[in-house]
């Protein structure tokens, strides 16, 4: 078998524990099909609207609410995904105590907070979960840490508070060599004081969410999109050039495919649309479960998830096999990886130990 040295991994960013991160949470052909618990802010809005209509009373969803509700869809869903996205704040600790997670299957969890501030125009300034970090991600064994920053190329403010942002977690993952799924979306902010119209901020989309792709791929490992596009808006033909210009800018970081809590049946041409154009997968979520908490009673919402849930992951699963595998966006193939090896002395140079000094020649009677 034909050797290839790790350091070609380690030039394109795979280190060990990115490259672990990456094996965990994708198929066995390299692909990419993950689903996505973490949305707080969605869920809790979904259940008190929910518990309204079954009651006629608006409250709160209690903590163990919220936790039991994310437990019961991650044991639904896990077991038909290659890695499942989490927050730290409900779900993570629950999820895996429950053993809701199969031993197969990656975690994902967010660092982000949710509802960040706001700045004069309206641009979110994206920060850390209080109390998290990338470091509490790493030390509990997640497989990857993602960050979801508000981004909008055209609001100079936040869009460089973000990028700033982005950075600091782009290091911090480098620092604790965990792998890193950026997920940047768009947003309508003010311009000169005016809120901009719908119309506008469709019509700009398609060309923000590539741009964005442009400025942000480079600092990730993978890269989450949204839809380069509205369905409705600009035809199928365009849609597809615009999907291949998201592919180019991404140039070689694999890159996935959101679904933004569209309903599954166009989620699922978008991802079929991705999987044509280079994508090597999905991280999508409402797509597949909001419906999940308009049941009134557990065992109603139990029976939606384990059926139909069910039923739309692995339907776009077996799409998601014919994307691009992520090794082959770094310009690898399989072979190229099961012939890497590296060299005497790797773990005392890896992470700063020893670099740059000489190995010298290893102790016989030494125990490893």
């Amino acid at each position: 078998m034909a050797t290839t040295s790790i350091t070609r991994l380690y030039g394109l960013g795979l280190t060990p524990g990115k490259l672990r991160g990456l094996q965990r949470i994708s198929n066995p052909n390299g692909t990419l099909s993950m689903v996505a618990t973490d949305q707080n802010s969605s869920m809790i809005s979904m259940m008190k609207k929910a518990m309204k209509e079954a009651t006629g009373a608006e409250r709160e969803p209690t903590y163990a609410e919220i936790a039991d509700a994310k437990v019961m869809l991650s044991r639904a869903l896990a077991p038909h995904c290659s890695g499942l996205l989490v927050d730290g704040y409900y779900g993570y600790a629950s999820t895996v105590a429950a053993q809701a997670v199969p031993p197969g299957v990656g975690i994902l969890i967010r660092v982000e907070k949710s509802g960040s501030g706001k700045n004069a125009a309206g641009g979110s300034i994206g920060e850390v979960e209080p109390g998290w970090s990338v470091g509490k991600i790493k030390r509990c064994g997640a497989d990857a840490v993602k960050l979801l920053a508000m981004f909008e190329p055209g609001e100079p403010d936040s869009a460089e508070r973000n990028f700033q942002f982005t950075m600091q977690i782009y290091d911090e993952c480098i620092k604790h060599d965990i792998l890193f799924l950026l997920e940047p979306l768009h947003f309508p902010y003010k311009i000169n004081g005016v809120e901009e119209t719908k119309e506008t901020v469709v019509g700009r989309k398609a060309k923000t969410v590539i741009d964005t792709a442009k400025y942000l791929s480079r600092y990730c490992d993978i890269y989450k999109s949204e839809f380069p596009g509205t369905p409705g808006v600009e035809s199928d033909a365009q849609q597809m050039d615009n999907l291949k210009r998201l592919n180019d800018a991404c140039g070689q970081k694999p890159w996935v495919l959101l679904s933004a809590g569209v309903d599954y049946d166009k989620y699922k041409k978008q991802v079929e649309m991705a999987m044509k154009a280079g994508a090597s997968g999905i991280l999508g979520g409402r797509a597949f479960w909001k419906e999940f908490f308009t049941f009134n009673s557990p065992a109603d919402r139990q029976k939606f998830a384990e059926t139909e849930c069910v039923r739309r992951v692995k339907e776009t699963d077996a799409i998601v096999q014919t994307g691009t595998p992520w090794f082959a966006k770094y310009g690898l193939t399989m072979e190229d990886l099961h012939g890497v090896r590296t060299t005497e002395g790797w773990h005392a140079r890896y992470g700063g130990g020893t670099a740059g000094k000489a190995s010298g020649p290893s102790d016989p009677n030494a125990v490893y």
